[in-house]
């Protein structure tokens, strides 16, 4: 196999499989990335088996077609070391692969492309087109409400629930739920909903940063596929049954505040700093038309800061985990955000004050 390549049109496609490839792997060649190179077109492909990109870029000086296995990493590191608008030669010679460009000249050791794992292809029962900047609000405004490594397994990825006229992500830990609902035309099925894992999840929001203005999305029985141009990113699906979240969702709250979301968020910003390290506990005092957000911590140090905010009720306490609330305010569109509660007791529902795409629920804390 010899091709030829612009340096930079392989800068983004290495940096996005060099993030699906793991580092400690069980099996050597999947800490490689397999190439094939056929009649000017370069293919791509990396994978955990969990999650596989595939990465077809056309237009490469393809002189000797043929497949193997490169070092994902090593790869990546040699092409970014080059300099901008320079060209790239690779040549593999059985287990060795010779990179060049100008003076410079690598060395790597190969494996055999047969041992590279590909993903098996499945029926579909699930296909739709959307906006790509829609599909990357969706998935980036409820990720951060994943959990980390539960054992409540189907805590750690995002539901992706879709029917004809509606597609709504719904993350949650246990502590704090994020669900955001968009309109999306051209389902090709009544109702789906899948977990997809933590990791398809974050690799979806790296290759939705493109500049491509649709993307399609597959589902089926064990998989989810995203393709955006000519990259397809596919992810194995949490076997799982995610948690009725509409339950999660507090109804029939009898008091509402409405805030400066810029404002509220540099508070907390500032008050956080004085909170106790390990819980991040902040005490918001409601009272009519202000709020007093107070923190302390072991060192018996404190800070507090007062806002002007909207409403009219009777005087009420809440402790919040800041980290959660600091979370919501960074994705919430809009200038406004409305706290829905009912006591100290109960969960807070937040929202922006005049959007209802994306609903937002925090437990309380004790202080």
């Amino acid at each position: 196999m010899k091709f030829s390549i612009e340096r930079d049109r392989l800068i983004r496609p290495l940096q996005l499989l060099t993030g699906v490839v793991e580092r400690r792997q069980t099996m050597a060649v999947l800490s490689n990335i397999l190439v094939i190179a056929k009649g000017g077109v370069l293919e791509f492909v990396g994978t955990d088996l969990e999650v596989e990109l595939d990465i077809r870029l056309e237009g490469a000086d393809v002189t000797q077609e043929g497949t193997a296995t490169i070092p994902a990493r090593k790869l990546a590191d040699i092409v970014r070391s080059f300099g901008e608008g320079v060209t790239v030669n690779v040549e593999v010679d059985g287990d060795r692969t010779i990179i060049r460009s100008g003076r410079s000249r690598f060395l790597l050791t190969s494996l055999p492309a047969a041992d590279f794992p590909r993903s098996e292809s499945s029926v579909a029962d699930c296909a739709f087109q959307i906006d790509r900047v829609v599909l990357r609000g969706l998935i980036e405004r409820v990720a951060f409400a994943m959990a980390q490594q539960d054992v409540r397994f189907f805590l750690n990825g995002m539901l992706i629930e879709v029917d004809r006229r509606h597609l709504r992500t719904v993350a949650t830990d246990g502590h704090r739920l994020a669900m955001v609902t968009e309109t999306v035309a051209g389902v090709s099925a009544e109702r789906r909903a899948v977990i997809v894992p933590r990791k398809g999840v974050q690799e979806m929001l790296r290759l939705l940063e493109g500049e491509e203005t649709k993307a399609s999305v597959v589902i089926g029985k064990s998989y989810l596929s995203l393709t955006v141009g000519t990259y397809s990113l596919t992810t194995k699906l949490v076997d799982g049954q995610f948690p009725d979240y509409e339950k999660v969702i507090p109804k029939g709250l009898t008091r509402s505040l409405v805030a400066d979301r810029s404002a509220l968020r540099a508070a907390l910003g500032r008050v956080a700093i004085l909170s106790n390290e390990k819980y991040r506990g902040v005490r918001f005092k409601v009272e009519p038309e202000q709020l007093l957000v107070e923190a302390h911590n072991p060192e018996r140090e404190e800070a507090e800061e007062t806002l002007a905010i909207e409403y009219s009720g009777t005087s009420v306490e809440i402790g919040f985990n800041v980290g959660y609330i600091q979370d919501v305010l960074g994705v919430l569109g809009g200038p406004q955000v409305r706290f829905n509660f009912t006591d100290a007791n109960g969960s807070a529902l937040i929202e922006g004050a005049d959007a209802d795409d994306a609903v937002y629920v925090v437990m309380p804390m004790r202080l």
